[in-house]
């Protein structure tokens, strides 16, 4: 244990905890709307930046360089797919998603969103994607308590892996539980410039102190432990066709991330989100990029140590210790920190928002105050948080545990919800129960494939799930009757809105 990094780390978490408490006491006599979207009053930079590390949690920084070094440069069309999928995402969804989000009776969720844009009191659609909010959540803040734990146990090695994963669980559950949206957005703002400074930092150290030849991509081959032998090929981008198409796929699913999108909706202006999707796309380029050049150096540097010990997610972690000082390595640890909560405590507050506003105040409490809302949303946090916790202590360690949970939601999540959020925002004649039929038809083939083809074929499960969303919801429209009148009064407002603003 070196006193400089656990002094960074302690610093770290004095800072995440203060701004959980004073949104706190700021905003104590806020409604829902204020505790789960912020008032829809965040600016540009705050917007851009709480997407962006809300979007790329520790997998940025363990999983995908981890991955990469583990299984071959073709894991980077990842990296690549994501940079695609971010953009349009930004130029195709956020500014409609804003404005539409108002004109359908000013929605605070997706599932709410979902529902009151196509003007129905059937609660059908909003508790199907509660379900698969709170299924696919639980999954993916256990990915980050799995993440967290890690780090906690190289920091404080007296500590067991349970209980540096209660701890860290703890921190985010307290600002999260206080705070509400604006203190996560505001977590995520500042945790968002750490983890940029950290990705570009290791890069940049290799380059000026390490006397490497940054174009030597010979064949390495390493023995782990566990017999598993790993090689990498002459070509940085050596990728099979499966490789580049399940790559690419992953860009798919931002159109249907709830705790990305929602972002989208909090924005205080549609005019705003031209500035927000500068930072954004910029953001998510130097730090995708610098992630795949740090696994790129890691092979030459430390692929052999780590790789014959499986230590492969500790990557970033490896490189920061030998290139650095202890409290600027610990500031840098601290960043893999700010990617596992600022995604966690973005994902625990949706599922929580979710939970009440699409469940419990429709389905069983209508005249529930703002005050009882906000406490049964709290409660939904501890309840997702304990539930993520058992399932990280049963899950496998390493970079690929980390990759393989995180697959699973962002492909739940971009199967059912993409198809839907994509033609309600363009498609002026898509009805209701096209959107059903396009969620559960998405999250259906993606279930399905990810347990019976995904292994055979290669294809990650979210491009087949995307695609089937994308034709159930279609078929189901065009079976259907044309929309009433106030449906497609809905869709004229929301593009008024886009043309005022």
């Amino acid at each position: 244990m070196d006193n400089g990094e656990v002094l960074a780390f302690v610093l770290y978490f004095i800072l995440m905890l203060g701004i959980g408490v004073f949104f706190f006491f700021k905003e104590r006599g806020a409604g829902e709307k204020e505790y789960f979207l912020g008032g829809r009053s965040m600016g540009p930079w705050v917007t851009a930046m709480s997407a962006q590390a809300s979007d790329m949690s520790a997998w940025l920084l363990m999983g995908l360089p981890g991955s990469i070094l583990a299984f071959g440069f073709g894991q980077i069309w990842i990296g690549i797919g994501l940079a695609i999928g971010t953009a349009l995402n930004w130029i195709l969804v956020a500014r409609r998603l804003r404005c539409f989000s108002e004109a359908a009776n000013d929605s605070i969720t997706l599932p709410q969103y979902l529902s009151n844009r196509f003007a129905t009191k059937s609660l059908t659609l909003q508790i199907i994607c509660a379900v698969i909010f709170l299924v696919c959540f639980t999954i993916y803040v256990a990915s980050a308590f799995v993440s967290g734990a890690t780090v906690f146990t190289m920091v404080f090695p007296s500590l067991s892996n349970q209980t540096a994963m209660l701890l860290f669980a703890l921190i985010i559950i307290i600002y999260t539980f206080l705070g509400g949206y604006k203190a996560v957005c505001w977590t995520d703002f500042f945790q968002g410039l750490l983890m940029l400074c950290a990705v570009l930092a290791i890069p940049i150290a290799i380059v000026t102190t390490q006397n490497l030849d940054v174009t030597a991509l010979e064949t390495v081959y390493v023995n782990a432990a566990d017999g598993t032998q790993y090689a990498f090929g002459s070509s940085l981008f050596t990728a099979s066709w499966q490789d580049i198409i399940s790559g690419l796929a992953w860009g798919l699913g931002y159109f249907g991330m709830p705790h990305i999108i929602v972002r989208f909706m909090s924005i205080e202006k549609a005019s705003m989100v031209k500035k927000s999707a500068t930072v954004a796309i910029i953001w998510v380029i130097l730090s995708l990029g610098s992630v795949c050049l740090i696994a790129y150096f890691g092979r030459m540097l430390v692929a052999e140590e780590l790789l014959a010990n499986g230590m492969q997610k500790t990557i970033f972690i490896t490189l920061a210790r030998r290139l650095f000082p202890a409290f600027i390595a610990g500031v840098l640890l601290a960043a893999i920190m700010a990617a596992s909560m600022s995604t966690a405590d973005s994902q625990l507050l949706v599922a929580s928002s979710s939970f009440t506003s699409d469940i419990y105040k429709p389905a069983f409490r209508k005249n529930a105050s703002d005050k009882e809302i906000l406490w049964v949303g709290r409660v939904v946090v501890l309840v997702v948080a304990v539930v993520a916790y058992i399932i990280a202590t049963n899950k496998g360690e390493g970079a690929q545990a980390i990759m393989n949970m995180v697959e699973n939601a962002w492909g739940g999540f971009g199967s059912a919800f993409g198809p839907v959020v994509i033609l309600s925002l363009f498609w002026r004649r898509f009805t209701y129960r096209g959107a059903i039929a396009g969620v559960v038809g998405g999250a259906l083939v993606d279930v399905l494939w990810y347990r019976f083809l995904s292994a055979s074929t290669g294809i990650y499960e979210l491009l087949p799930g995307f695609i089937a969303g994308m034709l159930c919801a279609v078929v189901a429209t065009l079976l259907d009757k044309a929309p009433a009148k106030e449906i497609t009064d809905i869709y004229d407002k929301a593009t008024m809105l886009l043309k005022e603003d």
